[in-house]
């Protein structure tokens, strides 16, 4: 497999010690990071010019730092093969769990919960120098009450390119509407279609609860649609078209069904743009983590097929931290004033300055360089997490995101949660994300969410797993 489109560009995520000088801080750093393995022998370093850049610091402090550990042999730096980690670092592999835990009463000690990112890893250094150049940069008015209510322009524009470049999205900055995360965006797109006396929408059979609450909360009705390996079986739409109360709008997620982990096949995304523009039906589109694919480049989004008839919503809660509260929505040309007519100004998304923020971020290149690093880290991991669990259970959905299914012997899924649970060990079940009206084949399975654990807890809660399963 190749690696060079995936690696180029990691970030090392460095904790410069406060309270001490910059190059003995990196220098600590780096010589940890080698030394605990976490920069495995042979990981090729940035330059120190790139370095210096992304930490915003003199390049000579960098240069210095690399050569002295070049020196104490943690480091090599040969001419043509740039400054890489040396042989002699290896890591120090935590020891499983020496005995079962009991269940803790303040917690468990390790989760495998999906649906977050490894919030250790947000580039603060990178996001600090962006927010910097933002607030020199920003005009006047940005500081205001007045704005628009689509969201800060230059974020918009940004947006457009980086859609358009990553994901194959037609995203004209016009019609992109900033929100405080894709549920923010699905409440909007839900009061839209109640007021256009839409009753009832299609949902994937497996998804998350909360999304379906919104709709109901709406006054919609959900109606599932089975799923199986090559995604949701949208063909179902189409055999609901001539039945009363047929569904108005479909939520998908196509680059990698949520929680199963198939990807949407070319056939059935083709049933699903026919049917919208069949029935004059609208598809919204949840592309959550669509950047991060493992085993071949990330498949391009849905809208692409049809920007008149989808939806697309993204946020940066995979790719950054859900706690930035940053989303978006490009709306058809037709649905742009209702959206704004429900939202309005007094809908307030995330602050002007972290908008500005996340477009500097995005226009400056750290964005990408920061989702290059993170899909080596989580394909690392997946790797690791598939290398632990093999010869006990079977791994299922495509390499891709920050979530696995671990298939279980028929009838286990309870047993297997209850294990897990006396070893200290938070995790989900895929009984969890059915929908109640679901006709399904029985399925049992643990939803498993690398992106959680903080790389000193990895190696634990790895074990922790193996000890749960059967």
């Amino acid at each position: 497999m190749t690696e060079s489109w995936a690696t180029f560009g990691a970030d090392l995520h460095l904790d410069l010690s406060a309270g001490r000088g910059l190059r003995a801080g990196l220098t600590e750093a780096l010589r940890e990071a080698a030394r605990s393995g976490r920069l495995v022998a042979g990981t090729r370093l940035p330059s120190s010019r790139s370095l210096a850049a992304d930490l915003g610091i003199a390049r000579n402090t960098v240069a210095e730092a690399y050569a002295e550990l070049v020196a104490e042999g943690w480091l090599t730096a040969r001419q043509g093969s740039g400054t890489r980690v040396a042989e002699r670092a290896r890591p120090r592999r935590p020891a499983a769990p020496a005995r079962v835990r009991r269940p803790a009463r303040g917690g468990p000690s390790y989760s495998l919960m999906p649906g977050s990112p490894d919030l250790a890893g947000f580039p603060r250094a990178a996001w600090l120098s962006a927010a910097r150049r933002a607030l020199t940069g920003a005009p006047n008015e940005a500081f205001g009450y007045e704005g628009d209510a689509r969201g800060r322009v230059e974020l918009r524009r940004a947006l457009a390119d980086y859609l358009a470049r990553a994901r194959g999205v037609y995203a004209d900055p016009e019609r992109i509407v900033l929100t405080a995360g894709f549920v923010h965006g699905l409440k909007l797109l839900a009061r839209v279609l109640r007021a256009r006396r839409v009753r009832e929408v299609a949902v994937e059979g497996y998804g998350l609860d909360y999304h379906r609450d919104e709709l109901v909360r709406a006054g919609l009705r959900t109606r599932p649609l089975g799923v199986d390996g090559d995604g949701a079986r949208t063909g179902e739409l189409t055999g609901a078209a001539g039945a009363a109360g047929a569904p108005g709008a479909v939520l998908l997620t196509p680059a990698h069904q949520f929680p199963t982990g198939a990807a949407l096949t070319p056939a059935r995304r083709a049933a699903a743009v026919d049917w919208a523009r069949t029935t004059g039906g609208l598809i919204l589109e949840d592309d959550y983590d669509g950047e991060f694919r493992y085993d071949r480049q990330p498949v391009g989004a849905l809208q692409g097929l049809d920007p008149d008839r989808v939806v697309y919503l993204g946020t940066a809660s995979k790719s950054l931290a859900p706690g930035l509260r940053m989303g978006w929505m490009v709306l058809p040309p037709g649905l742009l004033d209702e959206v704004l007519a429900v939202k309005g100004l007094g809908d307030r998304t995330s602050s002007a300055l972290e908008q500005l923020t996340l477009a500097e971020f995005i226009t400056s290149g750290a964005y990408d360089r920061h989702v290059r690093g993170m899909r080596l880290r989580y394909r690392r991991r997946r790797d690791e997490l598939v290398a632990a669990v093999s010869g006990r259970v079977a791994v299922s959905g495509i390499a891709a995101g920050l979530h696995a299914v671990l298939d279980l012997p028929a009838g286990t899924e309870r047993s297997v949660l209850q294990s897990a649970a006396w070893q200290d060990l938070a995790v989900c079940g895929l009984a969890r994300f059915r929908h109640p009206e679901a006709e399904l084949p029985a399925r049992d399975a643990l939803v498993v969410g690398y992106g959680t654990p903080p790389d000193s807890a990895w190696a634990p809660t790895l074990a922790a797993l193996a000890a749960a399963l059967p």
